[in-house]
């Protein structure tokens, strides 16, 4: 990656060095054609009235670019992006820099929530070049779509530097560009490939261990998280640790994870006001965020914190799920039961400008006024000093303890608490209302909806609240029925009534991932044979028979200089990683061993990733704790067998798969398993019962979570 990166710093140097500079347009007759009013993204849409010629994604612009022989700006964000709007007010507004643009490139703006394989392609050319990534994503391409040059944020006068001397370069020594791009191009394709790996791999609990160290060695006994800042959430990689502490009894772990949950929900990365998380926190204590508030996080976390509830019983992770669910029902559910993606970091100030934060932070003497009485209280519970200070005298609140620890320490009722901290919350949910709201995302995506869906059943199975097995049922119906086409393949969004882009590897993944989840919670064999025909979809147009992996693209997609494989996971489990649990579980669910076969064979070949950094494939661990030691599979019949299913699910039990049916059923884990008048509970491994037991409490205690 350095090398890359030197190597064509020194060739713009050396260029810029020895050519002649050629005419910049500032003197010239100036005109712009902005396509982008014409799109349906909120990101787009932000774009649309920029001097610059921006155009969607699409073959015609590429074309464009060939016909013109002109480099391509090809810059990436999304809507809810801070630094994505900072760019664009400095840089993109700016007729000076639209003039550069204009003249000697064809400039694109891309969405990497609409196209996430181009998003894939350009980081992993970003992070060659420059070691890191991240978003706003900028990068100058040839004509023919291979990247030479990126980055992410650049001030005004960076970026107009490095545009002339690239233009220059291109006018006068293009031989040295397509160096760069060749060079760019083998290590795009070199890095989506994987290799079979050839040697058996050990799943056992050693295995799993040495993974843990990674963890242990770098985890903040403080604050929780990595001893780090910026502290992203990782809730599906804290669900492996949650998981691997448990059945390991590993109690350093168990702590850890504890600790994380807990100061997570306390921090600012919390909206302790209107409910909801934050993308990331800025600071080691979960205190300041990037205010945005993503749908996939917060799915996650209520996944998370579901689980964790099973575990630890604790009330205020309860809260924290009921309390972001209302954020979702409040802010991100379209009436047809699809989830919107995301709230911006920036809303409009008093002053009428996008400042980021304004509409989650408070001034103390706002505070007074608001609060009232109870303000020295408050002022104690929600740190209003110096801890809980942000900037310019603002401040955004945060807790230092548990409600529990708080009573003891300021002589007041747990009971009074909870009134007068649900008093606060209304007072500050009323100022709040006075503001202007943070700008919305409303396109919905399907597989952040599918992770929302999966968040729904996760809490509907720990709580048993049957509101949240409606919307979870309403949402599915609206994937089924407008993402879903007749030919078996998905769309990726939607948006007022309009499905747009074929579906990605990830659509399918979450969406599979989820009519399971969703069939265990009703026992509707409908969603089970869904996820089963997406599955041979996917294996049918998404594989690379070699590894036994997925291809993110579909094999008919041909607009790419490579055909993208995500298999590392991040904020969000690679696609690859949901689909190995996927095709082990509907292996375990249709009694097809080639299926259980394929997610190990999937692991084995990601192990030496494995080995090489555990952090960065927690959801391949995850998946590798369900070969190690017994899975069960798990089968309710009878006319109770939904109230004895809904007490089953309020255990903490991950190695297991639940089928439940209240008449026969062809399922080949319930068939000739129905018997009339009966409620049975059949506890199973690779399709050896034990003698059915009729009380959920005689199965737990049967099940060996441990290893």
């Amino acid at each position: 990656m350095k090398r890359i990166f030197s190597y064509t710093l020194l060739l713009i140097t050396l260029a810029c060095q020895t050519q002649k500079k050629t005419g910049m347009p500032e003197e010239q007759p100036y005109k712009y054609t902005n396509k982008l009013i014409h799109e349906n993204s909120p990101y787009l849409l932000q774009h649309a009235h920029n001097p610059v010629n921006w155009q969607p994604w699409s073959d015609k612009a590429l074309k464009e670019a060939q016909k013109q022989q002109k480099l391509i700006i090809i810059s990436i964000g999304y809507a809810a992006c801070h630094w994505c709007h900072v760019m664009e007010r400095e840089s993109f507004e700016d007729t000076t820099v639209a003039k550069i643009m204009n003249a000697y490139f064809v400039p694109v703006k891309v969405d990497r929530e609409e196209h996430p394989d181009v998003d894939k392609i350009y980081m992993s050319a970003v992070q060659q070049l420059t070691g890191r990534g991240g978003w706003p994503l900028n990068v100058v391409a040839l004509p023919d779509g291979r990247p030479v040059w990126g980055g992410t944020y650049f001030p005004k006068d960076k970026w107009l530097s490095a545009l002339k001397q690239i233009a220059n370069l291109w006018q006068t020594n293009p031989e040295k560009l397509y160096q760069v791009a060749g060079q760019l191009a083998k290590g795009i394709k070199a890095a989506e490939i994987i290799q079979p790996n050839t040697k058996t791999s050990k799943f056992n609990k050693e295995t799993i261990r040495k993974a843990l160290s990674f963890w242990k060695q770098y985890k903040d006994n403080t604050y929780g998280g990595f001893r780090r800042a910026p502290k992203f959430p990782m809730p599906a990689q804290y669900q492996f640790l949650l998981r691997a502490g448990y059945q390991l009894n590993d109690s350093e772990i168990n702590d850890f994870v504890k600790l994380t949950l807990d100061k997570m929900a306390q921090g600012g990365i919390y909206d302790h006001i209107n409910g909801g998380f934050a993308r990331y926190a800025t600071d080691v204590k979960w205190h300041i965020p990037h205010f945005e508030k993503m749908l996939y996080d917060n799915a996650q976390l209520v996944s998370l914190y579901s689980d964790a509830y099973k575990i630890y019983h604790l009330p205020a992770y309860k809260k924290v799920v009921e309390e972001t669910l209302n954020f979702v029902a409040n802010e991100l559910t379209d009436t047809t039961g699809a989830f919107y993606s995301s709230l911006d970091a920036d809303s409009n100030n008093a002053q009428g400008h996008l400042e980021e934060g304004a509409y989650y932070v408070f001034t103390k003497d706002e505070l007074q006024k608001v609060i009232g009485v109870d303000y020295p209280l408050f002022k104690e519970y929600y740190n209003i000093n110096h801890y809980g200070e942000w900037e310019n005298g603002k401040y955004h609140l945060i807790k230092k303890m548990s409600d529990e620890a708080f009573v003891n320490q300021y002589n007041i009722s747990l009971a009074g608490l909870e009134r007068k901290v649900k008093e606060w919350r209304q007072k500050l949910q009323k100022l709040r209302s006075k503001r202007p709201r943070p700008r919305l995302d409303d396109k919905s995506l399907t597989s952040w909806n599918a992770l929302m869906l999966n968040a729904y059943v996760d809490a509907y199975k720990t709580f048993g609240n049957e509101k949240y097995l409606a919307v979870a049922k309403k949402n599915a119906d609206f994937l089924l029925k407008k993402q879903l086409k007749p030919d078996g393949s998905l769309y990726h969004t939607y948006k007022k009534g309009q499905s747009r882009i074929d579906g990605y590897l990830d659509d399918y993944a979450f969406l599979i991932k989820a009519l399971i989840n969703l069939y265990e919670a009703t026992g509707t064999e409908e969603y089970l044979s869904q996820a089963l025909s997406l599955m041979q979809y996917v294996e049918k147009n998404f594989l690379e028979k070699q590894s036994g992996l997925f291809y993110f693209t579909h094999h008919n997609k041909t607009d790419l200089i490579a055909r993208p494989m995500e298999t590392t996971d991040n904020v969000i489990p690679s696609s690859n990683a949901v689909m190995a649990e996927n095709v082990f579980k509907l292996g375990h669910y249709y009694e097809k061993p080639a299926y259980i076969k394929q997610s190990r064979v999937m692991i084995q070949n990601m192990n030496p990733e494995i080995n090489r950094y555990a952090p960065g494939y927690y959801q391949w661990l995850n998946n590798m704790l369900n070969h190690i030691g017994s899975f069960y599979e798990i089968a309710v019949t009878g006319r109770q067998a939904a109230v004895q299913a809904a007490k089953l699910f309020r255990y903490y039990i991950p190695n297991q798969v639940t089928a439940r049916t209240e008449k026969t059923s062809g399922l080949p884990l319930l068939k000739d398993r129905y018997v009339p008048d009966q409620t049975l509970i059949y506890l199973c491994v690779d399709q050896t019962c034990q003698r059915p037991q009729t009380n959920v409490k005689e199965i737990v205690k049967i099940i060996k979570v441990k290893l």
